[in-house]
């Protein structure tokens, strides 16, 4: 039985009433954050001589022709003001671009620095406060920073083809094997599948958390990474659920195996697009040369993940258009991460994606967990012989393959 609407609300004027007592609260709190920015009682208790909180972070540090272009924004509470740079040791000029040399909590300048750095030596800056603070930052290894220009797009264009989209789509080739695969080998190589996604949700944590302790303080990596995830994950439950009510009419068929392949399409896609943020901020950084060796590793750490799409397809009826359209989504992002990563690095950007992507394949392997295990409780069937044998091949394969690339 539906309750009677409340009168108050269908009276003339109730909604309005119902408005003025909803904003209320938010204006008395508005008034006290007022009240305690103009009273200042934190300045009252620690008196005029106490020390101010500085905490100066490096954006971005980028090596031009004509000098070093500083990134740096204020993490802490109180202002800073930037008096003096040193590099290696020896005090240089500076002038800042915008933003000043006074910053307030989160604010932002750079620095122009005239050095004359070296190719391939390493070089430290400092930065002193007007309080006599220092702020380090080092460059390993000296390389010019890609500039956002047709030679350095076209450069990672290709190599996000070469650690992305071909091993991607080398790994899709397994195709007519899987599909003439019996019930039990099925499902050893879904559970090698379910193992190797599950070692690149651990390495894209492990990754994403150790990023995060590089974020500034006042943006909470940690947090941000943890509900990213948690937010992919969902988005990916609510795309799966509508999937599943329009019976995957996306591809114009109606089993669950292409919905299943295009969310672990999807999950890899987004984890490869973190992977393409990591190598062009290698070159941005000046941190890393992608040899032909660390190429090769990722080529062959990748082509396992054509297989893990191809994997729930082995009961479908498949167009070479499909597998096309569902390597180029598991691939090609590898190429936008390398040009933001390359042209714009940002720990924070780097945090973000790296989160969606874990939180992604969190979600794919729990709906392959689903599809595999049926009625049956998911413990009993993963304590199956050739089961537990397929996760420990996964397990394997991606750590021999994750060696080479380092």
């Amino acid at each position: 039985m539906k309750p009677d609407a409340d009168p108050r609300m269908a009276a003339p004027g109730g909604r309005g009433r119902v408005w003025i007592v909803a904003i209320v609260p938010l204006l008395l709190l508005a008034a006290l954050v007022a009240v305690i920015l103009w009273w200042g009682p934190a300045d009252a208790l620690r008196g005029d001589n106490y020390p101010p909180v500085e905490r100066l972070t490096f954006q971005r540090v980028e090596l031009r022709p004509d000098g070093i272009l500083v990134a740096l924004m204020n993490d802490g509470p109180d202002p800073v003001k930037i008096a003096q740079v040193q590099v290696d040791e020896a005090y240089w000029s500076f002038s800042a671009d915008r933003g000043g040399t006074e910053l307030d909590h989160l604010g932002r300048t750079e620095l122009r620095i005239p050095y004359p750095w070296v190719h391939g030596e390493a070089h430290v800056l400092r930065i002193v406060t007007s309080t006599g603070v220092t702020f380090d930052h080092e460059i390993a290894v000296a390389v010019p920073t890609p500039q956002a220009d047709l030679r350095s797009l076209g450069l990672f264009t290709m190599l996000g083809i070469y650690v992305g989209v071909l091993p991607v789509a080398i790994g899709l080739l397994w195709f007519p094997l899987v599909s003439r695969l019996g019930p039990r080998p099925l499902d050893f190589v879904l559970a090698l599948t379910i193992g190797l996604l599950l070692f690149l949700l651990v390495d894209a944590t492990d990754e994403g958390l150790e990023i995060a302790r590089e974020v500034p303080d006042s943006f909470q990596g940690t947090v941000l990474f943890i509900f990213g995830a948690l937010g992919a994950y969902l988005a990916l439950e609510t795309l799966a659920a509508w999937l599943k009510s329009h019976r995957c009419r996306v591809y114009e068929l109606g089993d669950s195996g292409w919905m299943l392949a295009l969310l672990v399409a999807i999950g890899i896609g987004l984890h490869n697009f973190g992977e393409g943020l990591a190598i062009g901020a290698a070159f941005t950084l000046g941190e890393a040369a992608l040899g032909t060796v660390l190429i090769i590793g990722f080529t062959l750490h990748n082509t396992t993940e054509g297989l893990a799409i191809v994997a729930p397809l082995s009961r479908s009826r498949v167009r070479t258009a499909d597998l096309v359209k569902l390597g180029l989504i598991g691939g090609v992002p590898t190429i936008a991460g390398a040009w933001l990563g390359g042209v714009v690095y940002s720990p924070l950007w780097s945090v973000l994606f790296l989160a969606v992507g874990a939180g992604a394949i969190a979600q794919v392997v729990v709906q392959i967990t689903r599809q595999m295990a049926g009625d049956r409780p998911v413990t009993q069937f993963f304590a199956a012989g050739h089961v537990m044998a397929g996760l420990l091949a996964g397990f394997v394969v991606m750590y021999a393959t994750g060696m080479m690339v380092g």
